[in-house]
């Protein structure tokens, strides 16, 4: 089993940063691909980033393409993803999740353990 916590989340004025971490406890996550989704309002989960186990390859949604990072530290179990430039239409509940492969999958349903999420409020 592997617990996921994120933390970092906030109110930032438009074009601010935030820097949001996901900790795992329970196992190492050094063979886990790591992702980040949202889920705004009424809106369906939507998948934000994701980095395979050994940092290669990170992968965005177009959305944020160029402003957000994803970045991991294996040696302390930590998964970050670092928000510049923020938008009012970033705003939602951001939830971490992990997969044990050595792809890096980009859909909620290829993930199978998860974060209790934390909520981003970005204001105009």
């Amino acid at each position: 089993q592997v617990q996921l916590v994120e933390s970092g989340g906030g109110l930032v004025q438009a074009g601010g940063s935030l820097r949001l971490s996901c900790a795992a406890s329970g196992r190492t996550i050094s063979s886990y691909a790591m992702g980040w989704f949202r889920q705004a309002p009424g809106q369906e989960r939507e998948f934000v980033a994701a980095i395979n186990r050994s940092s290669g390859s990170p992968y965005y949604a177009e959305s944020v393409k160029g402003r957000f990072t994803i970045f991991r530290n294996n040696a302390n179990y930590t998964v970050y993803l670092q928000m510049n430039s923020l938008k009012p239409e970033d705003t939602a509940v951001y939830y971490c999740a992990a997969v044990r492969t050595a792809l890096r999958p980009v859909k909620k349903d290829e993930y199978n353990y998860w974060g209790q999420g934390t909520q981003v409020t970005v204001s105009s």
